[in-house]
């Protein structure tokens, strides 16, 4: 277990936007932090962080929270594995107790594939340095592929033992479950059989952009022509190929700061490039390019180069890849090796300062690059031409910017020699073509979604008024809390005719205080039990200490609750987002008419408070069949009383 002093050590030294940098591409904005979310596909920002306050908020999938709140969304730690990931990012020493085999067996699910797939890493490492085996066939082998003993550390790489149980009688010996073994694909059962799946093969282990490590990636050393040269993990819980990058771990933050990522096919040509210094480089292991590993770029950076070797047939297939990455908003640059020569191999031999030349150098735009590759297939065939200018107009359709679009037109027109006006009414066919199948398919779901959906909104309704009057009061104590205030109230006060008015009276007083008080006049409890729990809680907090900041309290409550606190206090910044003011729509400073504001929340809340309580006792009198109704009848004429002068006081007409 992780003692207080220890966490409350992490969050003070932790800084949101340094831990959410490692992940998403942070602007500037203000005093915030934006970026797109990590959540969601999507191609403008609504993702928000903030420094001062410590948190963070994505407005498209109505997230946020604290730092360990954002571990635990996006790489799915368990809080005690988002506190130790930020104790070694920040190099906080942390007590830790080696987990007993009974608590071991009581982890979730998820989380034993994790530790298992740690205690794998650790022991194909230990392999390969310690064993004789180890170190005379799989060290010999990276050797003999140039890689340095800091580079096979940095990577981790190892060495499965050519044996058929080596690495599971281990691990069953450790206390890991078979179970577990299986299900991350370590270890294959057959019927009463267990073997290693990796076994006499060099190991890579694959990770998570936070270095969670999620699978492997096993290159057999043999001749044996019947067993795969390289052989990965099966999918699992925790892998997913398609969603995963070879390498993303140790380039994100390179790919972040140089803001190019290059994308390259195999293990070992990512290991040689970073080797070489050039460490902004990620693979996609050998599996065709998905969206969704393109979006892990797309967090980082807007700008991929694609390298490629010589090989005719790779070519040709590489391109589907590059229509996926413009389709993302992405740029996309191609550079292609000498005939002989892939990444690994030519930047082995490569001085860096050369190596980093050529890629400047070399580094064509995709529509230079798809043009030249087409065209050597046509060669003079104006069939062929023409099926070349349609595949590459097809390409540029795929672009979401419509100013780029035209750049493309242009730039097109211009190397293949034909008019833009051509390209253009090409260019519009098709658009016009996928517009008719997103219609018909946006309709279909519309039609789908018709069915339930006044249903939802029948039983929404009831709901929506009382809820944001309580989450205005809760926003509004959550922000303004501990703020003294001038709050205006008219009370009831006999003038000389002896008539009652309605007499204004300022007082000072603290926000909290204000609402506690008004709200105890009616015994009033919050009908949402979260903001019940806030209201209470926030409260006390204040009323015990003069100083007490919101963002404490983040750290110490419920994660759901939490992200709660989150949306409200971060609601005002999605102005940001949008950048109104370069516009010359300047959104109202939020710090205006707090007494105003907080005042007429209260009144507005026990208002309806009041037409509820009248509908109430209105049902009573129709319910009650002996006409015996004048008790109830005297509580809603004292009620509507009530409700007048609380309207008056809203200035309002009844």
């Amino acid at each position: 277990m992780i003692s207080k002093s220890t966490i409350d050590k992490v969050f003070e030294t932790s800084r949101v936007e340094e831990v959410i940098g490692d992940f998403v591409q942070l602007k500037k904005s203000g005093s915030n932090f934006k970026g797109l979310s990590p959540f969601t596909d999507e191609r403008t920002p609504s993702f928000m962080v903030s420094p001062v306050k410590q948190i963070w908020k994505d407005f498209s999938s109505g997230k946020g929270g604290n730092v360990v709140a954002f571990l635990m969304e996006h790489e799915h730690f368990s809080y005690p594995e988002a506190i130790k990931y930020l104790a070694k990012k920040y190099n906080i020493e942390i007590e830790e107790t080696e987990q007993t085999n009974e608590e071991k067996q009581q982890a979730s699910e998820r989380e034993s594939m994790y530790l298992v797939s740690e205690y794998a890493n650790k022991y194909f490492q230990r392999t390969l340095w310690e064993s004789e085996a180890g170190k005379a066939i799989g060290l010999t082998y990276f050797k003999e592929r140039g890689f340095t003993d800091e580079t096979i550390k940095r990577f981790g790489l190892g060495y499965s033992l050519d044996q058929w149980e080596a690495f599971t009688k281990e691990a069953l010996k450790d206390g890991y479950q078979l179970e577990f073994l299986e299900k991350t694909g370590l270890t294959i059962v057959k019927g009463d059989r267990k073997f290693d799946r990796f076994k006499g093969r060099v190991m890579f282990p694959i990770r998570s952009m936070s270095g969670r490590v999620l699978g492997f990636g096993g290159r057999i050393l043999t001749n044996d022509k019947k067993a795969a040269k390289y052989l990965n993990s099966p999918e699992s819980d925790i892998y997913h190929k398609s969603k995963v990058l070879y390498g993303i771990y140790h380039a994100k933050q390179s790919i972040a700061k140089e803001d190019n990522c290059y994308l390259v096919e195999g293990y070992t040509d990512v290991i040689q490039f970073s080797q070489r210094g050039v460490e902004n480089v990620v693979a996609s292991s050998g599996t065709a390019l998905t969206p969704e590993q393109i979006r892990l770029i797309n967090r980082l950076t807007k700008n991929i180069t694609v390298l490629f070797d010589g090989d005719a047939a790779g070519l040709r297939a590489s391109l589907r890849g590059i229509d996926l990455i413009l389709e993302q908003g992405m740029n996309v640059k191609v550079c292609t090796f000498p005939e002989g020569e892939d990444p690994d191999s030519f930047a082995k031999k490569t001085p860096l300062e050369e190596l980093v030349r050529y890629l400047q150098e070399q580094s064509k735009d995709f529509i230079q690059f798809k043009a030249s590759l087409l065209m050597r297939e046509a060669k003079g065939d104006p069939i062929k031409r023409a099926s070349v200018i349609g595949d590459i107009v097809n390409s540029i359709a795929k672009i979401p910017n419509r100013i780029q679009r035209e750049v493309y037109i242009q730039e097109c027109s211009r190397i293949m020699d034909i008019s833009e006006e051509v390209l253009f009414n090409t260019l519009a066919q098709i658009s016009n073509k996928e517009l008719k199948e997103a219609n018909k398919k946006y309709k279909q779901e519309q039609r789908a979604f018709d069915v339930v959906k006044n249903e939802v909104a029948q039983e929404t309704s009831k709901v929506d008024r009382l809820n944001v009057l309580e989450m205005s009061l809760i926003k509004s104590l959550l922000i303004y809390g501990g703020k003294e205030e001038d709050f205006e109230d008219l009370l009831l006060k006999e003038n000389e005719e002896g008539e009652l008015t309605l007499e204004p009276e300022v007082f000072k007083a603290k926000v909290y205080e204000k609402m506690y008080l008004d709200l105890q006049q009616d015994e009033v409890a919050f009908a949402n039990e979260q903001f019940n729990f806030l209201f209470n809680e926030l409260v006390k907090r204040y009323s015990e200490n003069d100083d007490f900041s919101v963002d404490a309290i983040i750290n110490e409550i419920d994660p759901e609750i939490a992200g709660e606190i989150t949306g409200m206090l971060m609601d005002e910044e999605q102005y940001d987002l949008h950048d109104w003011e370069s516009q010359n729509i300047f959104p109202k400073d939020r710090d205006t008419g707090v007494a105003q504001q907080v005042s007429e929340t209260i009144l507005n809340l026990r208002c309806y408070l009041i037409d509820e309580k009248v509908k109430e006792l209105q049902q009573k009198t129709s319910e009650n069949k002996d006409g015996s109704n004048v008790e109830v009848l005297e509580e809603i004429q004292n009620y509507y009383h009530l409700k007048v002068l609380l309207s008056k006081k809203l200035r309002r007409v009844v």
